[in-house]
């Protein structure tokens, strides 16, 4: 086993992209068994500059959240993505799997072919599988590449609205009209409570 948790961060280590169990274990000598090796390597980075992470369905080494800050200055900020590219990708995160219809119905106005396409260009949405509804609408999920890029190790790990709002991201008042979901009981504040940040009366671009 010592030997295989040796092969197993070796792959790691030269591996641009998160590896799959299955593509660890085609690697290897038959009869290896990656995903023992990788829980035993996972203990034996705990604490360390650099960690063994899951990254959806992947494992990739990566360096220890708080010290991120030593990486800084090795970011490239290569685009800004508009707002209605922001507010969409959002929305396929918290909803997915989403229709275009469904991302439109809840941000309220509609969603420009440009938007999507550059999301799936990004590779940060991909398509789903089509509803079994009339016209069998595509659907829009997150990918593994959006996942590692934002540390996460799948969609739930996604930080709620109080957590957006405690990090200064969000506006603590609701927009006009609109009752604040800190004036709701638990219970009777609605399971998609991410539709109150997408209300807005202007189109794309």
């Amino acid at each position: 086993m010592a030997e295989q948790e040796r092969m197993v961060e070796a792959i790691l280590f030269a591996s641009a992209e998160p590896v799959t169990v299955a593509e660890l274990n085609a690697r290897m000598p038959h009869g290896a068994e990656a995903a023992v090796a990788l829980e035993h390597l996972q203990k034996r980075y705990e604490g360390r500059g650099v960690e063994l992470r899951r990254v959806g369905e992947a494992w990739a080494m990566r360096t220890a959240p708080d010290l991120g800050f030593l990486m800084q200055k090795e970011t490239v900020e290569t685009r800004k993505l508009s707002r209605a590219a922001i507010e969409t990708l959002a929305i396929v995160a918290y909803h997915q799997p989403v229709t275009r219809a469904e991302i439109e119905e809840i941000r309220g106005v509609s969603v420009s072919r440009g938007t999507v396409d550059q999301l799936l260009e990004m590779e940060w949405i991909r398509f789903g599988r089509r509803r079994m509804t009339p016209g069998r609408p595509v659907t829009y999920v997150v990918t593994q590449d959006f996942l590692d890029h934002f540390g996460l190790e799948s969609a739930r790990d996604l930080p709620g609205l109080k957590e957006l709002r405690a990090a200064g991201l969000l506006d603590s008042r609701p927009p006009p009209g609109m009752v604040s979901l800190g004036e709701l009981d638990e219970d009777e504040a609605p399971s998609n409570d991410q539709n109150e940040l997408f209300q807005e009366d202007e189109t794309d671009e």
